[in-house]
């Protein structure tokens, strides 16, 4: 998973094994944490007569994964970071005055998604089995402890800025809204994607409202307590020109919305769907009622692999490219404007360059969201197609008969006529 987002004035990335964080405003050493080189969890296993197994050289087995990170997240305050990979570990970290790792625990199963109460005193988990556990944070040692359970693949997770929610999704098109406190407590669902929803958020400044992406390539806008829909939009039908063939092709297999994320001042949304070179740009129309306005679109030269605000507003992209991984875009003038001479941006390219190998490798995959899609089964369409088929051989069976019920018939009055003249 390749992931950015900011940490205070740290810009933090996260690509195959690797955490990255850099500084922004003044020449301090990056730090990464490598988590092929991270603590192992010993994992002992039971034989037939319940006693434990151990390996030929007197040593428990490993848990064994890829150390791929699958998901991090970084607290309110931008002062915790903490991040999850394919063997289980769940990592927290500490970044300010510097960067200190906390502490390093064990989750049930591979996570999806990772959110920060808004205390800050407790780290939600959620997994591929559909389970949320929490995680404290004022003792990084404790265990975590199951929360709740959908029954589908979680894909998000987030939380209302009271603490007093939490807004789970899953693979089956399904928001759920539960009491924190108590989870088997569901105040709400909203319904109305088509597809499975790959990304959540409460936008700063709106504690109400609920924006969700989906498979089905909508963004949706919830007053998430009564799970009442205020507004959608179908980005494939908001997108006006694109940079390639290649982007037309994939718009028109629905994109996938992967990433939702909002400015510090509660003015600006940005939408980045899976593989499409644009983004969205949405602002909120304070007229009257209030409610979110499609604002721009900007083309990009490659395709996003992430994005995120930084504390002043402005929206870094991290893209698919060599030459120039990251862009900074910056609002000015009703417009969304490429600032390339920010010495932001040139520090953290610099500073990006040696891990850009380990990046261009971590991105050749195939689309991570593609076999959420569910497969479809059309049974009457199976059946008539079948049903006719046979009724057709049938038919020809009948043809045949007919046939050749008609020759024998012809050479029998042959027969008889040959009789009746030889007489």
């Amino acid at each position: 998973m390749t992931a950015v987002g900011f940490c205070g004035e740290w810009f933090v990335f996260t690509c195959d094994k690797k955490l990255v964080a850099i500084h922004t405003k003044r020449a301090r050493e990056s730090f990464v944490f490598d988590c092929s080189t991270a603590e192992k969890k010993p994992t002992n296993t039971k034989d037939d007569n319940n006693s434990f197994s151990v390996l030929s050289d007197g040593g428990a087995s490993e848990e064994t994964g890829s150390d791929k990170v699958l998901a991090f997240s970084v607290s309110p305050s931008g002062k915790l970071v903490a991040l999850t990979d394919d063997t289980k570990r769940l990592v927290l970290f500490h970044c300010e005055p510097s960067w200190q790792c906390i502490s390093i625990r064990w989750v049930v199963r591979r996570c999806t998604s990772l959110m920060f109460s808004q205390a800050e005193d407790e780290l939600l988990a959620t997994d591929k089995s559909g389970d949320v556990y929490s995680f404290s944070v004022v003792e990084p040692q404790r265990e975590g402890e199951l929360k709740m359970g959908h029954l589908s693949m979680l894909l998000a997770v987030s939380m209302s800025p009271d603490d007093k929610y939490i807004i789970t999704a899953d693979r089956d098109e399904k928001i759920r809204v539960s009491h924190l406190r108590s989870p088997y407590n569901i105040q709400s669902f909203c319904l109305g994607h088509q597809q499975f929803v790959s990304a959540l958020l409460v936008p700063s400044g709106h504690p109400h409202w609920l924006l969700s992406g989906s498979g089905d390539g909508t963004m949706k806008l919830w007053e998430y307590e009564s799970g009442r829909e205020l507004q959608s939009w179908d980005l494939k039908e908001l997108e006006e020109t694109q940079s390639s063939e290649a982007d037309k092709q994939k718009v028109t297999k629905m994109p996938t919305v992967c990433r939702i994320t909002s400015s510090a001042d509660a003015r600006h949304v940005a939408v980045q769907c899976e593989r499409v070179s644009t983004v969205h740009f949405f602002t909120v129309d304070q007229e009257g009622e209030e409610k979110l306005v499609p604002h721009r679109r900007v083309s990009l030269s490659h395709c996003p692999l992430d994005m995120t605000f930084d504390p002043e507003g402005r929206l870094w992209v991290l893209m698919d490219s060599s030459d120039a991984p990251l862009q900074i875009y910056t609002h000015r003038r009703d417009s969304w404007e490429c600032d390339a001479e920010s010495p932001e941006l040139n520090r953290v390219t610099e500073a990006f360059k040696p891990h850009w190998d380990t990046l261009e490798a971590s991105t050749k995959t195939n689309n991570r969201f593609e076999h959420l899609y569910k497969v479809s089964f059309d049974n009457v369409t199976t059946y008539l197609q079948k049903k006719r088929q046979r009724l057709e051989k049938q038919q020809q069976k009948r043809g045949v008969a007919q046939k050749a019920n008609s020759n024998k018939k012809t050479k029998k009055e042959t027969s008889e006529a040959v009789t009746e003249s030889s007489t």
